[in-house]
């Protein structure tokens, strides 16, 4: 089966900075990683490929720096990774980011399923992966946990098993509990932690990495409307950036005095009683 696993890079930092005249994060000088949620997509496809055959591709949108999330992809057991980037996919929002990745999908062409990360933690939406599914008219799941057998479905010791020839049958986390789907192949899951345990580039994985060239895509390659393109096709608009001040507001009463016990517990009643909690 093939597989497409659209990844990201995301800071590796917490220390995030936003630019406040374009709304957009400022990402020069902070070291980037794979977003970590996507690890647990490309252990998910190294596995069925592991059981089933077939092919992976992983793909990013990036600046040319972003071919070193891709090679960590392939050390790790993808095949292949193509890169998105040029200055016309500047700014992006998850709208334009996932119409331009899925154009690249439909170059791309024979897939049978994609697999995304739950969301990414820099921007924490969990938009583009059911966007990209919008925009190529897939079957969707999120928030998917378990890819199963439909003749194993009892079975807990099972992780990940069968994928039939023109359909997947999938658990996904609800608010209740989980729920079990069955979908047409191709089919797009997004994937939470409890699917699998990444596994760590081995040394043979990062020495073919090494050798991979990955090719990088943009307006020469693909037929797309520069009007969904970059910042200015990004419909989202960050109109201010607000930074909260984090303080704890409180009275301290020193009752090593005398006198100072009595007017403590006073205080006290009366803000307990002020806030209905006595």
């Amino acid at each position: 089966m093939n597989i497409v696993i659209p990844i990201k890079q995301v800071p590796e930092t917490s220390n995030v900075k936003m630019d406040e005249e374009t709304g957009t994060m400022k990402r020069e000088g902070v070291e980037s990683i794979i977003n970590p949620l996507d690890l647990y997509a490309i252990e998910t496809g190294i596995q069925l490929k592991e059981e089933y055959g077939g092919k992976i591709t992983v793909i990013t949108m990036g600046p040319p720096s972003a071919d070193k999330a891709l090679k960590e992809a392939i050390a790790m057991g993808c095949d292949d990774g193509i890169l998105l980037s040029g200055r016309e996919f500047a700014g992006s929002d998850t709208w334009a980011t996932s119409y331009a990745l899925s154009e690249a999908i439909r170059e791309i062409g024979d897939f049978d399923l994609i697999l995304a990360g739950e969301r990414a933690t820099d921007g924490d939406t969990g938009q583009v992966g059911p966007g990209i599914a919008s925009w190529l008219d897939l079957t969707l799941s999120t928030y998917t946990s378990k890819v199963v057998d439909l003749n194993l479905v009892e079975d807990e010791e099972v992780n990940y098993t069968n994928v039939e020839q023109d359909s997947i049958i999938v658990e996904r986390m609800v608010e209740d509990g989980y729920e079990k789907l069955e979908l047409p192949l191709p089919a797009l899951l997004t994937v939470v932690k409890e699917i699998s345990f990444p596994r760590l580039p081995t040394l043979r994985g990062k020495q073919r990495s090494r050798k991979v060239e990955i090719p990088q895509w943009n307006l020469g390659n693909l037929d797309l409307n520069q009007e969904y393109l970059g910042l200015q096709g990004s419909p989202t608009r960050v109109v201010n950036i607000d930074h909260p001040k984090v303080t704890r507001g409180g009275t301290i009463i020193d009752v090593r005095e005398d006198g100072k016990v009595e007017e403590a517990v006073s205080k006290l009643i009366d803000y307990l009683k002020a806030k209905e909690l006595v």
